[in-house]
């Protein structure tokens, strides 16, 4: 109900707000234009306002186009009758204590928090269910205007070590650093070029697998194109520059590569995209056999497969193969052969939207 009546209070106060006919004339800020034309296919396009694609926190001038902008935007939206009345209504609405599902590692139990109006949820951390939860990482602190986040963590089996991703200013880009957790000390382990990237340890703790980009040339960092994604692993204690190439398709460019490790710590999936369909090329590689090459499951994209779990060589996967609503199969990597394939949980008539293994048993969401 309060929602609902959030919602009626806001599209009143809109509908009160002079927004169509109004006679408020904008002094807006001159825009310069610069000579700039490309050349597309034998075709010329100008571009004059090129030079607004600069980063704003590296150029000056775009920086203060950027202020004098915001000063005309402020100046009318802080001279709408209800602006404040909205303003207090939402922030009554969004201050209360906001928790998510904890996880357990290594006997430790990990949440974040947000006591209501935090820009940022506080990760804790606690030894036991009966002790204090203690903070582990609160980005409310990285940065005066809350533009520095937490955009995602991994903790390593035994939970010593957390590898967490920093982004600035809503850029993709992100630093994958890593934190000792008994100390809180930051470790010199510090990965860049890292976008559309997972964090995933080996089960001994020692490292992580993750994807980056090759290092973007001078002066294009935000507008260089998403090609040639490599899967690395990172030993801790070393320079990026040691990191293994795990995976890598130079002769698609364009694919992008993640991998996860199994709970049980035997297998490294392997996923493979093309742009952003949901549809994968899979493949698995056993990290006991230091020379083993990984094995292709799925060789076209052609539908979704999503890894659920696995007992020893037979994985689990909700996919749409044959059956648009979702189906569970299990694909035993000796015989990945499609014939070979077992119907674990059928298609219904209504969407499974996921599943998940828990203590031994599946449990399918619909």
């Amino acid at each position: 109900m309060r929602i609902r009546v959030m919602c009626l209070l806001t599209a009143a106060a809109l509908a009160a707000l002079p927004l169509g006919g109004t006679t408020q004339q904008f002094a807006y800020p001159e825009t310069k234009k610069v000579e700039q034309k490309d050349v597309y296919h034998g075709t010329p396009v100008d571009d004059p306002y090129r030079w607004l694609e600069s980063d704003v926190r590296e150029s000056k001038e775009v920086a203060a186009w950027v202020e004098e902008q915001n000063k005309v935007t402020f100046s009318y939206l802080e001279s709408l009758p209800h602006r404040s009345a909205i303003k207090e209504r939402l922030t009554e609405a969004w201050n209360y204590e906001k928790y998510s599902i904890p996880v357990k590692e290594g006997g430790r139990y990990f949440f974040q928090k947000n006591d209501g109006l935090q820009n940022q949820s506080v990760l804790y951390v606690q030894n036991s269910l009966s002790d204090p939860p203690r903070v582990l990482i609160d980005p409310n602190g990285w940065s005066k205007d809350g533009t520095v986040a937490l955009s995602g963590y991994a903790i390593s089996d035994d939970g010593k070590h957390i590898a967490y991703r920093v982004a600035e200013a809503g850029s993709d880009w992100v630093t994958i650093k890593v934190m000792e957790i008994d100390s809180g000390k930051i470790l010199p382990d510090e990965i860049r070029w890292v976008k559309f990237s997972g964090m995933s340890w080996t089960k001994d703790g020692k490292g992580f697998f993750y994807s980056r980009y090759p290092q973007p040339e001078q002066g294009a960092t935000f507008q260089s194109l998403n090609k040639n994604q490599k899967l690395y692993y990172h030993r801790l204690g070393t320079q990026q520059s040691d990191d293994v190439v795990v995976y890598a398709r130079p002769d698609h460019p364009e694919w992008s590569i993640g991998g996860a490790v199994t709970e049980d710590g035997r297998y490294l999936i392997i996923y493979i995209t093309k742009g952003t369909d949901p549809k994968q090329q899979v493949l698995v590689r056993d990290l006991s056999e230091p020379y083993a090459m990984p094995v292709t499951l799925v060789d076209k994209f052609e539908n979704e497969y999503s890894f659920v779990g696995n007992e020893g060589p037979l994985f689990h996967f909700k996919t749409d193969v044959d059956a648009p609503r979702r189906r569970l199969v299990a694909i035993d990597i000796r015989n990945p052969e499609r014939a070979n394939w077992k119907e674990i949980i059928p298609q219904t008539e209504n969407l499974l939207s996921d599943v998940d293994w828990v203590g031994g048993h599946l449990v399918a969401e619909y």
